[in-house]
């Protein structure tokens, strides 16, 4: 099966219509010359977003993302956040050329599949369709033990509330899209709709479905406690390690 792109269309709402086209045009004036091409995955391009609920995912594909000053984009986001408070945050994912078309299964299935082009040429046409299989949900999650990693450190040592929700319903979410590429050759597609997503973790996953619903609610209210999100993140991931571990060595007793 060929994995059909998320968004088809953009819809941006009109309350968000200004905001993209802002931040696009700080984008490039203040990295002149440095941007090959602006995407942006989410509700927004969806048109489905909410106002005060809903942040905004942009991609950034360049020659070289050392190019970058990213204290400069961290400036324009605080400005942008000021000026536009329907916004929660504004997260900015900065790959190079060469990361996309020689990682078809990582950073191309990303732009291609997830991402829609809202500035340049689109990168994701150059990529070949991508087909589902195992080997491509392995690849897929190269990536996903050294995030997971990143993101336990962050929480465990946050001591500011605000930061604690955020990275709980990150964490979360991160979980979740892990569990629910295990089921990619049942499901056909990529889900990006959170209910829909654990919904289906539950259908086709042999796992204890107490712990999705779990998961799923710090997703939805992140105030639950450090040490008890810990639990149930660290319990999810042991599930996904074991499933990505049998399907990998499924995979080498067929070569």
């Amino acid at each position: 099966m060929i994995l059909e792109k998320v968004i088809n269309k953009i819809e941006i709402q009109s309350e968000y219509k200004d905001f993209v086209d802002t931040y696009i045009d700080n984008l490039l004036t203040e990295f002149k010359g440095k941007i090959h091409s602006i995407y942006m995955c989410g509700s927004i391009p969806k048109g489905t977003a909410t106002p005060f609920k809903s942040d905004a995912d942009f991609t950034i594909v360049c020659e070289d993302p050392k190019e970058f000053d990213y204290e400069r984009l961290s400036k324009i986001k605080d400005k942008l956040l000021q000026e536009y408070p329907i916004l929660t945050k504004i997260d900015t994912v900065i790959c190079s050329m060469e990361d996309v078309l020689s990682k078809p299964n990582e950073w191309g299935f990303w732009v291609k599949v997830i991402c829609v082009c809202v500035y340049g040429h689109d990168v994701g046409e150059q990529i070949s369709p991508i087909r589902i299989s195992p080997e491509f949900i392995l690849d897929l999650n190269t990536d996903t033990k050294e995030e997971v990693d990143h993101i336990h450190r962050l929480l465990s040592t946050a001591s500011d509330h605000t930061m604690q929700v955020r990275y709980i319903k990150g964490y979360s979410k991160r979980l979740l899209r892990a569990l629910y590429s295990l089921v990619l050759e049942d499901t056909g597609v990529w889900e990006d709709d959170m209910v829909t997503m654990k919904n289906v973790i539950l259908d086709h996953c042999e796992i204890d479905p107490t712990l999705v619903d779990d998961l799923y609610a710090c997703y939805l209210d992140s105030n639950v406690s450090v040490e008890e999100f810990l639990e149930i993140a660290d319990e999810a991931y042991r599930y996904f390690e074991n499933a990505l571990r049998v399907m990998a060595a499924s995979r080498a007793s067929l070569d």
